[in-house]
């Protein structure tokens, strides 16, 4: 491209002529847009996406018998009977309060983690860092026995408790991690002023750093509330009384043996949705900035 622009322009190289050259080109091609080698594969993904919640919609606002592809003729019967004689209500209220005390304990003690890994030096820091990363390649269920094993012992069986320590500490080493790196990007200076203009470490913490973890704190607190909301291997595993089911092990009991209520099972997914939904359009600005400023350091 580099080449046929220079000749295009009959010009040499590192000249102001060459870098017109240059930038026309890149307008150009910018003006041209992306190709269908790119937007077929976008297309398709973007397909693969909304199809099944396309489907959800349809049979949950769709009077159960119509063959119609659109929610018509429209109703509500559907969310009804899942919110009321379903209760959907309590189930939906218990994966709330598991979501969010793991956000809650997730993010604090991962933001106090995450400043003591970037800003102190310890032995066997790094071996540290090392063996909470490898954690996050062992699967929920190796986890199944040790902590079914702990939390028997405990009494917290058939407690949502064991499942927001379950979630914590399974969602915990990689929030750490994340958290360590948001610190590090605070330059360590602006901390430096503060003690000198008579700030504690707490305070020069709590003034100067943690106002700049907002983006951090935001992507680690989604990533808490969408593993803890989503989790159906700890919840069917320590959990069998009916009234402390959460939302993913009650959609799970809808599948029955010999038929399926589609409109049921279409509304109760939309309602385990909307939250998600609604947190990442809220969050999205912060989520995308702090992913992307998050890069972890040892």
């Amino acid at each position: 491209m580099t080449t046929t622009a220079r000749e295009a322009l009959g010009s040499r190289p590192g000249t102001s002529t060459d870098r017109a050259g240059h930038q026309d080109v890149r307008r150009r091609a910018t003006r041209r847009g992306a190709g269908w080698q790119v937007k077929v594969p976008l297309v398709l993904y973007l397909l693969f996406t909304l199809i099944p919640f396309y489907w959800m919609v349809m049979f949950a606002f769709r009077e159960r018998g119509s063959t119609s592809l659109l929610p018509l003729p429209f109703t509500l019967d559907n969310i009804q009977h899942v919110w009321v004689d379903s209760h959907f209500a309590t189930y939906f209220a218990n994966s709330m309060f598991v979501a969010v005390v793991s956000v809650i304990v997730s993010t604090a003690v991962a933001v106090m983690s995450g400043y003591a890994l970037a800003r102190y030096k310890f032995r066997g820091k790094g071996t540290f860092q090392l063996i909470m990363l490898c954690t996050q390649f062992v699967p929920g269920a190796m986890m199944l026995i040790p902590l079914f094993q702990t939390f028997q012992a405990l009494g917290l069986m058939n407690s949502l408790w064991a499942l927001v320590i379950a979630d914590t500490v399974f969602h915990l080493p990689l929030s750490m991690l994340l958290m360590s790196g948001f610190v590090a990007n605070v330059p360590e200076s602006l901390e430096e002023a503060a003690w000198v203009d008579g700030c504690s470490r707490f305070g020069g913490f709590r003034r100067i750093v943690l106002p700049m973890l907002v983006p951090g704190i935001v992507a680690v607190g989604a990533y808490a509330f969408i593993g803890a909301w989503n989790n159906f291997l700890f919840a069917v595993m320590f959990i069998s009384q009916q009234d402390r089911f959460t939302v993913p092990v009650a959609l799970s009991y809808m599948l029955g043996e010999f038929g399926v209520d589609y409109g049921s099972l279409a509304a109760g997914g939309l309602v385990a949705v909307l939250p998600v939904i609604l947190i990442f359009g809220y969050v999205q600005k912060f989520l995308v900035k702090g992913l992307s400023a998050g890069a972890v350091k040892g």
